[in-house]
């Protein structure tokens, strides 16, 4: 006896909405966050561990902005628009916050800029100018970071790392090896690759160098660059994911 075809699921309607943002008004699909939706409108919300083509993390705090009606910073990359909501996405708490946590950034490791490979091609020097970051009033803490040029073809250096996780997204989302991940807790995090082997002894890289091109500081780089010398390039992740998705 032959089974009848299963009626078909209409999938459910999204809906467009409106709201506010800087005063200006857009539409949306309500599906969508305050951050794409900022980015298709070209408005400006500084990001750090947020990469397009990865999953959204949250981690950096850089992209919040004030919703009216909250009294609580919302993360633009993880926070749904909603129908009449109204953003603000650059107030003078909005840059205090930000430049305080820039500051942070740059007190709890040990970035020198002048003699960083990827002096001039950093998103963490980017951002400290962007938002009036000149200089730090936290003590440094001046911990010693360790660098593993273990690796044939590329080198970490944690002295310069920011958590970002996104070497740990890209290499789990896209090219599916998951080689590296993130031990410890709170200031003492690392990122390490196979339960904290050398890279070079790594039995699950591919080498395919991804983890390098979204790395926003000098973190993760190639062997043989010099000072200003490493440029990176992440948008070859947009058309990874999109491709992808069309199997």
């Amino acid at each position: 006896m032959s089974r009848l075809p299963s009626p078909a699921i209409n999938p459910p309607k999204i809906r467009v909405i409106t709201l506010q943002i800087d005063g200006k008004d857009v539409g949306a699909r309500e599906d969508e966050t305050i951050l794409e939706v900022a980015h298709e409108n070209d408005i400006r919300i500084p990001t750090l561990c947020y990469l397009d083509g990865l999953s959204t993390w949250g981690a950096c705090r850089l992209c919040v902005v004030e919703i009216e009606g909250s009294r609580k910073l919302h993360t633009a990359c993880s926070t749904r628009v909603a129908e009449g909501m109204q953003v603000t996405t650059n107030s003078e708490r909005l840059r205090r916050y930000r430049r305080t946590i820039l500051e942070l950034l740059f007190a709890e490791r040990n970035h020198v800029c002048s003699v960083c490979v990827s002096n001039g091609h950093c998103e963490l020097q980017d951002l400290a100018a962007e938002c009036g970051m000149d200089h730090v009033r936290f003590s440094y803490r001046n911990a010693p970071y360790h660098v593993d040029p273990s690796h044939d073809l590329f080198r970490v250096d944690h002295n310069r790392c920011v958590l970002c996780t996104r070497c740990v997204r890209v290499c789990d989302e896209i090219e599916g090896a998951h080689t590296w991940d993130v031990m410890g807790r709170g200031v003492d995090c690392l990122v390490i690759t196979d339960l904290n082997q050398p890279w070079g002894e790594s039995s699950s890289c591919t080498a395919c160098g991804k983890c390098v091109q979204v790395c926003p500081t000098g973190a993760l780089t190639k062997k043989g660059t010099a000072a200003g010398e490493m440029e990176k390039h992440g948008s070859f992740l947009v058309y990874l994911t999109q491709m992808r998705g069309n199997r």
